[in-house]
């Protein structure tokens, strides 16, 4: 009975624990003189877990994460000209299989905790140093997605070497300003797109118009090169032209009858030879 009591104790001291699938564990052993630093890494499997151990689970698959307002877990920032904003921001990112113990001594922490403040905090810093050289318009309009991409490109670099790889943001909604910036820059934005329209206006007419200008220095090249064509027609006809051409033409159209009628000292166009 004493023997099956003590095997009982020991029992409930320890416990079975799962490594599941796409997950590394590593067992970590609180007694000794270095605790908390020494370590084993587990693969997928079950494993008796004491007392004095205990078990983080890292998944080997890509991570997703929002970092939003309603959780109290939005980035603020501000810009250079002292504009505050701030913004929910999405993460993801992977962790590479064979640097786990790496991770684990660098954070000493759970993949949760690794996400909700190291990862969060690094990203924060980030973007808050980028910004910091930005106005807000700049910020709230066209550098958004340049931005973030500098504040990625800065993360994986300070994260590459301890094996968190594919680091990937993004916005998640619009960036938070406030609402009388939100509205003056609205404002200047649709007065910028409404001089844009009204230049692409001008240069269509102007377009337009050249055009018609072409068709009508078209139309009268055209009909210059006809008129010079019919000139110079006219011009070799009138050349050619004889006395004894002009009878042939006459004598060749004549009905052989003489008019009775010919008017002064008109005579017949035919021409009786001198003797």
């Amino acid at each position: 009975m004493k023997k099956f009591l003590s095997v009982a104790a020991l029992l409930a001291l320890t416990a079975c624990s799962t490594v599941p699938a796409g997950h590394v564990g590593v067992k970590v052993f609180l007694l000794g003189g270095e605790k908390g630093v020494d370590h084993e890494e587990l693969g997928v499997g079950r494993y008796w877990i004491g007392m004095n151990e205990e078990l983080y689970l890292f998944p080997t698959f890509m991570q997703n994460y929002e970092w939003k307002e309603e959780n109290n877990e939005a980035l603020s920032f501000q810009t250079v000209d002292g504009m505050t904003a701030s913004a929910d921001v999405g993460i993801s990112y992977s962790l590479d299989p064979s640097k786990i113990s790496v991770i684990f001594q660098t954070y000493r922490r759970g993949i949760d905790e690794i996400t909700d403040i190291f990862l969060r905090n690094m990203v924060r810093d980030s973007l808050v140093k980028a910004v910091s050289t930005k106005a807000i318009e700049y910020v709230y309009g066209a550098g958004k997605a340049e931005l973030l991409k500098a504040v990625e490109k800065d993360v994986g670099e300070q994260v590459k070497e301890l094996g968190i790889v594919s680091v990937k943001l993004s916005w998640i909604g619009q960036i938070r300003v406030p609402e009388e910036v939100r509205l003056s820059i609205n404002a200047k934005n649709a007065a910028t797109q409404k001089a844009q329209q009204r230049q692409n206006e001008v240069a269509q007419a102007k377009a337009e118009a050249d055009k018609k200008i072409e068709e009508a220095r078209g139309q009268a090249e055209s009909i210059l090169k006809v008129a010079e064509a019919q000139a110079k027609a006219n011009k070799l006809v009138a050349s050619s032209l004889t006395p004894e051409l002009v009878q042939y033409f006459g004598l060749e159209k004549w009905d052989g009858k003489l008019p009775t009628y010919t008017g002064g000292d008109s005579v017949p166009m035919i021409q009786i030879p001198q003797q």
